[in-house]
C-alpha cells in the first residue's frame, strides 16, 4: 500500500472534494443530486472546522495520468488531483449538535460525515487509516463518542463500521434511503 498522507482540508481541495464525493456515490449507485443536506460540502470550513469538528482528506503524492491539477481531465476512472496530490479520500467530523436535525442526538458526540473513498482505491486500508484520523481528531476535540450513519445501498461501508469497533445501534429512513446507525465509544 502506498503511504496515504492524512492532513486537514486547504481551500484549494474544494473542487477535488466534491469530485470524490460525486463520484464514490455514483459508485454505490446513489445520485448525488439525491442526497439530502450536501450543502456541507459548498463551505467546508464553516461547516466543519469553525463548528468545532474538522474536515480531512487522504493524498497519495503524485497525479494519476491524464488528471491536470484543476481538475479539467477527469475520467471516471480516476480520482481526483488537488494541489499536492492525488484525493483518494474525505471524511469530517462535526459536533453531534451541529449535524443534521434528523440525526440522533447523543451527548458529547461527533458525527462522521462525507467519509469516502475513490473507487479505484477502496480495500487498500485507505478508509482504515482516515477513520483512525478521524477518530483521533474527535478524541482530541474533546468527543467521547463517534456516531456513523450509512445507507444500505452502500454494502461496504455497512460492513466496515464493524470492523473498525463500531456497534450498529439502529436504522431509520430518509429521503427513501434505508439507513443503518452505528457509534463508538472513543478510548479516553
Amino acid at each position: 500500500m502506498t503511504e496515504l498522507g492524512v492532513r486537514l482540508f486547504d481551500d484549494r481541495d474544494r473542487e477535488a472534494v466534491w469530485v470524490l464525493h460525486e463520484w464514490a456515490m455514483r459508485h454505490t449507485d446513489t445520485n448525488p443530486d439525491d442526497i439530502p443536506g450536501t450543502e456541507d460540502l459548498d463551505d467546508i470550513s464553516e461547516s466543519y472546522i469553525d463548528a468545532g469538528g474538522a474536515f480531512l482528506v487522504g493524498v497519495l503524492e503524485g497525479l494519476p495520468a491524464d488528471v491536470t491539477p484543476d481538475n479539467s481531465v477527469v475520467d471516471d476512472r480516476l480520482p481526483p488531483a488537488t494541489f499536492d496530490g492525488t484525493l483518494v479520500a474525505m471524511g469530517g467530523i462535526v459536533p453531534n449538535a451541529a449535524g443534521h436535525d434528523d440525526e440522533r442526538t447523543v451527548d458529547d458526540a461527533a458525527e462522521l460525515h462525507r467519509m469516502r473513498v475513490a473507487p479505484t482505491h477502496q480495500r487498500r486500508g485507505y478508509g482504515r487509516v482516515l477513520l483512525e484520523a478521524l477518530e483521533d481528531a474527535a478524541h482530541e476535540h474533546g468527543f467521547d463518542v463517534l456516531l456513523a450513519t450509512t445507507a444500505r445501498t452502500q454494502p461496504a461501508a455497512v460492513e466496515f463500521y464493524p470492523s473498525a469497533g463500531y456497534e450498529m445501534v439502529g436504522s431509520s429512513t430518509e429521503a427513501g434511503y434505508e439507513l443503518v446507525h452505528f457509534e463508538k465509544r472513543l478510548d479516553t
